[in-house]
């Protein structure tokens, strides 16, 4: 899977169905998540912080839209990669809406290497 915004999605379907196998393999080693709350360096430390200390576990995330920012450019250390950012709605078990989002996933040859995220 090479395409940016397919694994984006592809993101989304290991975090709400808790796939974390899955989830790792899209993860570069040095994986970086930046949320308006939080900073989560490393992929074990953020598939431990989903896997086990997430405060909703029970959640979906609502692709509104995907949109290539920087496809086949230099990603932050030199290296090639292209960047996608996703709109969408992070719903609970009820479908209630918690929060609008948009995530700038920053990818390379290793896998998606930060996220950052933008919320409502």
């Amino acid at each position: 899977m090479t395409d940016g915004a397919e694994r984006a999605r592809a993101y989304y379907r290991a975090l709400d169905q808790g796939e974390y196998d899955a989830l790792t393999a899209l993860l570069a080693p040095e994986f970086v998540h930046d949320r308006p709350d939080m900073r989560l360096e490393g992929r074990e430390r953020f598939v431990e912080f989903v896997r086990e200390e997430r405060p909703q576990t029970d959640t979906d995330h609502r692709v509104e839209a995907v949109f290539a920012v920087r496809e086949d450019t230099e990603s932050r250390d030199g290296e090639a990669g292209g960047s996608i950012a996703v709109q969408g709605r992070l719903l609970a078990a009820d479908g209630s809406v918690i929060t609008g989002f948009v995530d700038v996933f920053s990818l390379d040859d290793a896998g998606i290497d930060r996220i950052e995220t933008y919320t409502d």
